[in-house]
């Protein structure tokens, strides 16, 4: 029975984020659509315009492409990443066998240098390099989702000292049990690319990297230099994985492969300590940047409004420019109510505002819908031929409300405070021979996997060279 009322309260609480999110898609527009009256009055028509396009670019058009890919596109795995706007991203054209720690082990060794997280820090640097065409090896990459989630890590080799080009290979660990069309094992998926230069995006307008056509020449790139540098991996190539095409990837830049697969055996590799104390992606719990967002800026509402219960405790006319209209002298009592408000108004901000930064999914639903009663309730002021909302008076207090309802209602922030609290796993150490536990974790090599490509000899081969099991 508990267990039952758990489920309808999860799918209540499903829903209600779903229609959030739909609702937090048309406020979007209707921000858009002040800003472009705002930018053609007087006065700061070019910055408005800016702030325009970064707004359409970076928040519109991506919540109008995950509504409606979500409708389209198909959930199931069909060898393509997703972009974060839920388009259609690289393809899947590498998977593997082995630990994290093997494959942070066979990656170091073959001269790939693992990619920063994205954050504001390395968003911030990677523009200072490429702007100055500075080299920055550990370059972020954009997410990419496979099996509803961003890659567990990426890594890449800079080209000629310039972010702006590179190679890069993002990896999933696959769902436990989880097998590729036609039963082949696979612990890892990956998708390798060459960044070739930076440009504007074809669908959503954003700033990214544009990446060369030839995925394929990637992909054995890739292969090559895991195959060189450790020759205790092995790989076995299923042909005609998926039909070859001609397509394009979210960016809209056109991909071409041959839709063979490669399966990349790491597991008897063996993870030196370096790579074996790198902490496991899937455990790290930090709050991403739309949480951050989201939860910061209820915080600095709620010290505002405390500022404002002090002010108007040393000086009760000071109330007047914390009320709606002009009211002279302020009586005491008004004061009292207003220095009231204020305080309740600072406890519920911070308190949630500080709960929302540490994961508690209610906090974040309250914090949302009090937004969209700000923002219904302008709205309607709006329609109802209240005074227009300009830079002066009132939009920037809407559009802060909008963008902390666009903030909490990602896929990020939403998995965030709905994750499951499950305990970090274990750090696994320097593997042992076939069979042995170390650190109480078993390594892969003792599981029992098959190889990929055991169907048949006619259904496999090997991509360059192929290395020799010890």
């Amino acid at each position: 029975m508990a267990g039952a009322r758990e489920r309808e309260r999860r799918s209540v609480l499903a829903t209600l984020d779903s229609l959030l999110f739909v609702f937090a898609a048309f406020a979007a527009l209707w921000l858009a659509y002040l800003l472009l009256l705002a930018s053609l009055e007087p006065n700061w028509q070019v910055l408005l315009l800016a702030v325009f396009w970064a707004l359409v670019a970076y928040l519109v058009l991506p919540r109008l492409h995950r509504i409606l890919t979500a409708v389209y596109l198909p959930g199931y795995f069909i060898g393509r990443a997703r972009t974060s706007d839920g388009l259609l991203g690289d393809p899947v054209n590498l998977a593997l066998l082995g630990t994290e720690a093997q494959i942070h082990a066979s990656m170091t060794r073959a001269g790939w240098t693992r990619a920063d997280d994205v954050n504001l820090a390395s968003s911030m640097r990677i523009i200072r390099t490429t702007v100055s065409r500075t080299s920055y090896p550990e370059a972020p990459v954009s997410p990419l989702h496979l099996f509803d989630r961003a890659q567990d890590f990426a890594y890449q080799q800079e080209v000629a000292g310039n972010p702006a080009k590179r190679h890069h290979v993002r990896f999933w660990a696959c769902p436990e049990g989880w097998r590729l069309p036609g039963g082949h094992p696979a612990e890892w998926l990956a998708a390798g690319t060459y960044d070739r230069a930076v440009g504007l995006s074809l669908m959503t307008l954003q700033v990214t990297h544009r990446i060369a056509a030839d995925i394929d020449a990637e992909r054995d790139h890739t292969v090559t230099t895991l195959l060189e540098a450790n020759p205790a991996v092995t790989v076995d190539l299923i042909r005609h994985f998926s039909s070859g095409y001609h397509s394009r990837n979210g960016g809209g830049d056109a991909i071409v492969t041959d839709g063979n697969l490669p399966v990349v055996d790491v597991r008897t590799l063996h993870a030196d300590a370096a790579a074996a104390m790198i902490e496991p992606t899937s455990g790290r719990e930090t709050p991403p940047a739309p949480t951050i967002f989201g939860a910061g800026v209820a915080f600095l509402r709620g010290l505002f409004a405390l500022v404002g219960v002090l002010v108007i405790a040393r000086d009760p006319n000071a109330a007047g420019p914390f009320l709606t209209a002009d009211h002279g002298n302020v009586e005491a009592s008004t004061s009292a109510v207003t220095a009231a408000v204020l305080a309740v108004s600072a406890v519920m901000d911070v308190t949630l505002g500080t709960a929302t930064f540490r994961g508690r999914n209610w906090a974040r639903i309250v914090l949302m819908l009090f937004s969209v009663v700000q923002i219904v309730g302008a709205f309607g002021a709006q329609a109802s031929g209240g005074p227009r909302l300009t830079l002066g008076a009132g939009l920037p207090a809407v559009a802060l409300g909008i963008l902390v309802l666009l903030a909490l209602t990602s896929h990020r922030s939403r998995d965030y405070a709905t994750r499951a609290k499950a305990p970090r796993r274990p750090v696994v150490g320097a593997l042992s021979p076939a069979g042995a536990r170390v650190d109480g974790v078993p390594s892969s090599s003792a599981l029992p996997h098959q190889r990929s490509a055991t169907t048949s000899d006619e259904t496999r081969s090997s991509p360059g060279r192929r290395a020799r099991r010890d």
